[in-house]
């Protein structure tokens, strides 16, 4: 067995652990008896549970079909968060202060050893965080000392605050796609063409950053953006001009991570950290970032320029 099967099996592993946490949620719904929304919460969570742990033996077709319930069902306010298990806030003050500094450990387990895998593996990106994750979660149980009936009650809890938003990165992904087939890429480099001056590798450079940023903050992912703007404006404007593809295309993806900085629309990142805060500005997040945003969009401008050429 060579390490691309490997990769593959592994994957799938992860995708089925993902979809068993689904399926908790769908079970700690349907214990709920105090959710209004209770049979609707419960089939979204255990359609997307389905579709991550058997997903690739369904027809596409079926797939899909299940998909278009889950936007009936979130479209009708049928996904709504349920009664959790209160923190007692005591307990949590005496455990953090327990922990002190430790807590911050599983954070930077998970970064560190999803490069380290990246690094000195032949395993893709997507493998190395489902193992970085896997064993982060073993490090977190080893420092907090906690029970995995924990474990379940923090996973309910943060997948029903997620709520409908879990599955927009796939979603939003899958659109991205889309928009390649369709022919987005080549409008939008049309569209550019009359506007960029001929031969100017700046002009080049900034158009595909800031495209890429803008585009991120339209759809919310910047995967989604990558392969429109790379098609639409890399290739032409940047590549043709003797960008080298490796390093335009990396510093172009985290470009568009400027984008990310500054939308709702990754609601992962800016909206469920603004709702789990209780911040009374649902934008407070996004306007704290914004500044920050900016200046990278700036650097990797500067980057792109003198690395990539």
């Amino acid at each position: 067995m060579d390490m691309t099967q490997v990769s593959n099996i592994l994957l799938e592993v992860f995708y089925i652990m993902l979809g068993l946490y689904m399926g908790i949620t769908m079970v700690f719904t349907l214990k709920d008896k105090n959710h209004k929304t209770r049979i609707g919460t419960a089939m979204f969570w255990g359609i997307l549970a389905a579709v991550f742990i058997v997903g690739k033996y369904i027809p596409s077709t079926i797939v899909g079909l299940l998909v278009v319930v889950i936007a009936v069902l979130s479209a009708t306010k049928q996904i709504n968060i349920g009664t959790f298990k209160q923190l007692d806030e005591t307990f949590t003050q005496l455990k953090a202060e327990k922990l002190g500094l430790k807590i911050f450990i599983p954070s930077l387990s998970i970064a560190v050893i999803a490069m380290l895998v990246a690094q000195f593996t032949s395993f893709s990106g997507t493998v190395a965080i489902g193992i970085s994750s896997t064993v982060t979660l073993l490090v977190t149980f080893m420092i907090t000392k906690a029970k995995p009936k924990e474990l379940l009650e923090d996973t309910n809890r943060m997948y029903q605050s997620m709520g409908s938003f879990t599955i927009l990165p796939q979603l939003l992904a899958s659109l991205g796609v889309l928009f390649t087939a369709a022919g987005v890429g080549d409008k939008i480099s049309s569209m550019i063409s009359g506007v960029i001056p001929s031969g100017s590798i700046l002009a080049g450079v900034i158009a595909y950053c800031v495209g890429m940023a803008v585009f991120t903050a339209i759809m919310g992912n910047a995967f989604a953006a990558f392969s429109v703007i790379t098609v639409g404006v890399g290739i032409p404007f940047v590549f043709a001009q003797g960008g080298d593809p490796a390093v335009c295309s990396i510093l172009a993806l985290t470009a568009g991570y400027c984008g990310t900085l500054l939308t709702p629309m990754a609601a992962n990142f800016n909206v469920l950290p603004a709702a789990l805060l209780e911040l009374k500005d649902k934008n407070a997040v996004i306007k704290a970032q914004a500044p920050i945003a900016l200046t990278l969009l700036a650097v990797h401008v500067v980057l792109m320029y003198t690395l990539g050429f």
